[in-house]
């Protein structure tokens, strides 16, 4: 009964916990689809105000961002369905929502995860918490500024090297940039779960040494399988920066565990 009574209160919380995820993540994802920014002199400094524009919409707004700083010259979006545009506004504020969103789930899961967790455990949970947010911003930067655009790029000589014009469908372009700053993100904390791996003493602080050579083969077939072309150059625009991070976490760890000892 008590057993039963304990699962029950599991349920609950985890029913309150992605209920205020959720809504966090639906309010911010409205915001976007029907607010826009606005920028107003005041007294020579431009402030940026929020005001009701569903049709250029904070989603719009980003995309025509995306479309000026990305695209190759010469290259034009184009919707080829009537929903087109609309269902790719829809999901970038729903992305915009859930990283907005990450301060919220992140407490709530600490929340929830927190009592079945020791105080070392608490304590390492706490340390790479800011360094992880710094990470995944740092990817996506990079990926941003660097690896999208050249990849874009790339791919657009193609279609000029044989004299075809070339055109983006919008429902296509946003998520090929949207998955490429994700990818980067997440790949940024390559460091971080090696460290946590470590400290849970999951493995041995050797262990990422002596796995160093399966692990550039297993980076470089994951840079070829998820870049977009075949021809082996954008795939070490994946595949180098998470090597060097590698390299990086590898030598962290023994530098602290030789520090430490």
């Amino acid at each position: 009964m008590y057993k039963e009574s304990q699962y029950t209160g599991y349920l609950k919380d985890l029913r309150v916990m992605v209920l205020r995820i959720g809504i966090t993540v639906g309010l911010v994802t409205t915001l976007c689809m029907t607010f826009s920014i606005s920028f107003f002199d005041f007294d020579g400094y431009k402030i940026p105000l929020l005001y009701p524009g569903p049709l250029n919409n904070l989603a719009t707004q980003i995309i025509h961002i995306m479309k000026e700083n990305l695209l190759p010259k010469n290259v034009n979006l184009i919707q080829v369905t009537p929903q087109g545009a609309f269902l790719t506004q829809i999901y970038v504020a729903a992305l915009i929502g859930i990283t907005l969103a990450v301060p919220i789930t992140i407490r709530e899961l600490a929340a929830f995860v927190g009592p079945a967790l020791n105080q070392h455990e608490k304590a390492i949970i706490k340390k790479i918490t800011t360094p992880a947010i710094g990470l995944f911003t740092i990817g996506c930067l990079f990926s941003y500024f660097f690896v999208i655009p050249n990849t874009l790029n790339f791919l657009y000589k193609y279609g000029e090297s044989i004299g075809v014009s070339t055109f983006f469908n919008v429902s296509e372009f946003i998520p090929f940039v949207m998955q490429f700053l994700i990818a980067f993100g997440f790949s940024y904390q390559f460091p971080l779960i090696m460290w946590a791996i470590t400290l849970f003493k999951i493995v041995e602080p050797t262990f990422w040494r002596s796995n160093l050579r399966y692990m550039i083969i297993i980076l470089v077939i994951f840079g070829a399988v998820i870049t977009p072309d075949g021809s082996g150059i954008t795939m070490w625009f994946v595949a180098g920066p998470m090597l060097l991070l590698y390299v990086l976490g590898m030598l962290f760890i023994e530098w602290k565990i030789k520090r430490e000892s």
